[in-house]
């Protein structure tokens, strides 16, 4: 067998990041994010919820809330070793 044919693709991680304008710890948990993408490769997303009357009703009370591969992992506070738990770094 060719060398090549065995490589799998690569699976590219998605975390969401809900946020709101003016929101302390969101920026907070944005920071701590950034820093993780200096380690692990992943796609980030920021989602604003102010607006957003569903967003508001899941989210609301407890932003920020981080999303990795479409699980909710943290509510109102990223933990930095749990996250590199998270994304397997």
């Amino acid at each position: 067998m060719i060398w090549w044919r065995r490589i799998r693709p690569v699976h590219r991680r998605e975390v969401i990041l809900y946020t709101r304008e003016g929101c302390h710890l969101c920026e907070a948990a944005h920071a701590v994010l950034e820093q993780a993408q200096q380690r692990v490769s992943f796609d980030l997303r920021l989602i604003d919820i102010g607006g957003n009357e569903e967003l508001e009703g899941l989210y609301g009370l407890e932003i920020p809330v981080v999303v990795i591969d479409g699980q909710v992992r943290f509510r109102g506070h990223v933990n930095p070793v749990l996250l590199r738990r998270q994304l397997g770094s």
